[in-house]
């Protein structure tokens, strides 16, 4: 079981930086707990723990501590930038090698990819999360709060959505995560399949064009022909509450959505 520790930057007391109508604080909560579902949802072979999971005040010494007690495989500790600048950056200690520095490589580029966010490099700082942690870590900056045209993007709950599977898909291929087989497009063979579908056309071509609008938005789609229809569907699960908390995300993103069973 490879477990990873999610740090959600600042909280409680200490909103972080905040500009633009927006705080940190509240940022890095909702990147981390989208991280946190769709490891959960999608992947076996993993256990997730998080430094907060509300709106809490923690001290640096209480979040490295709990990672270390907890014996995690990885330490991702997420944020936002400021001090004027546009884009990602992320950081590893100093004096580390691999397996952290392949780690960092693997997930700054997806981060990257994912978001289409303008690369200012893999970076080396002596911050306390990643001097005091005793597993591989990483500090991702994700975007400039105080630069306005990072924040109408980071005011977007699809954006939001971007960098957390960005943070994912890096974190799966450095831990070779197997999906879950109920999530995958095909039957599992355990009965009723629970689909989320978001879209039925006439037309092929514009069930594609869903399919990867989907896709931009951090959904796997899938399209089936029945009833003279092209259905558009993301996840396949076994258990409804799987498919009601993916539901739940498509709305967020602004998909329509009904479950269907297969």
């Amino acid at each position: 079981m490879v477990k990873i520790f999610i740090d959600p930057g600042h909280g409680g007391s200490d909103p972080g930086a905040t500009a633009n109508g927006l705080q940190e604080k509240n940022l890095t909560l909702a990147i981390a707990t989208e991280m946190r579902n769709i490891l959960e949802n999608e992947y076996d072979n993993v256990s997730i723990q998080m430094s907060r999971t509300g709106d809490s005040s923690l001290s640096l010494s209480q979040r490295t501590t709990a990672a270390n007690n907890w014996n995690a495989d990885y330490f991702v500790s997420v944020h936002i930038n400021a001090g004027g600048g546009t884009g990602f950056e992320s950081y590893i200690y100093p004096s580390v090698g691999a397996p952290t520095t392949t780690y960092q490589t693997t997930l700054h580029n997806a981060i990257v990819g994912a978001t289409n966010f303008q690369n200012r490099g893999t970076k080396r700082a002596n911050f306390h999360v990643l001097r005091e942690t005793t597993m591989p870590a990483i500090l991702t900056e994700n975007g400039f709060i105080d630069t306005a045209s990072d924040a109408e993007r980071l005011k977007d709950p699809n954006f939001i959505s971007a960098i957390a599977r960005g943070h994912v898909n890096g974190i799966v291929t450095s831990f070779s995560l197997p999906r879950k087989q109920d999530s995958s497009n095909g039957n599992s063979g355990n009965g009723t399949l629970y689909r989320v579908q978001i879209g039925a056309f006439s037309e092929r071509s514009n069930a594609d064009q869903l399919a990867a609008y989907a896709g931009s938005l951090g959904f796997t789609a899938a399209i089936s022909y029945s009833d003279n229809l092209y259905k558009v569907q993301i996840g396949a699960f076994n258990d409804i509450n799987n498919a009601r908390n993916l539901e739940d995300r498509a709305k967020q993103a602004g998909l329509p959505t009904l479950i269907v069973t297969v």
